[in-house]
């Protein structure tokens, strides 16, 4: 269809869920949660993502000639050939080095609950409030939940977990001070949180920190290292691995709810996501494209 509308010279938006991980503008390729001055490690790691991506090449080149379209050279291509490309983010959580194209845009985070997230009762006490919650579909996140819950266990906290769609919640041994739900309306329990224990998908740390909720970070793969390693450069959190002991991610909790550091980080985030309206910014770039009539904007 893109092809196509490309052939057609109508005006075409392609939408990322996360950030833009292209090492020409500034930052680096998606896998290790690199720095932007981590400069020798940073090669290595963009050579291997352009031999990944270059494998898709001919099949893209292929439908390009059926439209009779000229091949690409490049993957980055893929990205310049829109007059739209929506980043569903925060400049304010972004490296700063991170420098796009006009036609790139930043447009803000969604924030609006999943039709399954179901309702929520706070639990009762006033120790903080600790939410755990790691990815929707399926990453082998059971063992991680029962460490997470096995941390909370050893804390003056009160725990709600949720395991989502892709876990039961009945296979979580949790401790007598953490709530396990398959869901929960995550905005309500953010504005009493005062921590989240999350894999670090970009839809948990977001929402997370538009709420003004620091963040202990346990990273799995796809782009949970470079979202983490984002929050950790902004102070917003700390990181532990994937297969962190369960006194490791106590630890880790206990530094984030002890350090005021942490909180008035991600507040900083939540101010700069709130001031800037981002949420309407895809809105308006697309109805800007739609009073061109169709006709592309930029050049590909």
């Amino acid at each position: 269809m893109a092809r196509g509308a490309e052939a057609e010279g109508v005006a075409r938006v392609a939408v990322a869920m996360t950030f833009l991980f292209v090492p020409e503008w500034g930052v680096p390729a998606m896998g290790m949660g690199l720095q932007p001055g981590m400069r020798l490690r940073g090669a290595f790691l963009r050579a291997a993502n352009a031999r990944f991506w270059r494998k898709g090449m001919p099949a893209v080149n292929a439908a390009r000639a059926a439209n009779g379209l000229p091949p690409w050279r490049r993957t980055r291509d893929v990205i310049a050939a829109h007059d739209r490309v929506f980043a569903l983010t925060s400049r304010s959580l972004e490296f700063p080095e991170f420098a796009a194209p006009p036609h790139v845009v930043l447009a803000g985070p969604r924030l609006a609950e999943p039709s399954w997230a179901g309702g929520w009762t706070a639990p009762p006490g006033d120790d903080p409030l600790v939410l755990v919650a790691m990815s929707s579909t399926p990453m082998r996140q059971l063992d991680a939940l029962g460490r997470a819950a096995d941390a909370l266990g050893r804390l003056p906290v009160r725990g709600v977990l949720t395991t989502g769609p892709a876990v039961d919640p009945g296979d979580v041994a949790a401790p007598p001070n953490v709530t396990v739900l398959r869901a929960a309306p995550h905005n309500a329990v953010l504005a009493e949180a005062s921590a989240v224990v999350t894999h670090a998908g970009h839809g948990t740390a977001i929402k997370a920190l538009a709420a003004g909720v620091p963040l202990v970070c346990m990273p799995f793969g796809r782009d949970q290292r470079d979202v983490a390693a984002r929050v950790a450069a902004r102070g917003a959190g700390r990181i532990v691995g994937r297969d962190a002991s369960p006194e490791r991610i106590a630890d880790a909790v206990r530094a984030v709810l002890a350090d005021p550091a942490h909180t008035v980080a991600a507040g900083r985030i939540a101010a700069a996501i709130a001031a800037g309206m981002e949420q309407d910014r895809a809105v308006e770039e697309l109805e800007a494209l739609a009073a061109w009539g169709g006709r592309r904007l930029v050049a590909a």
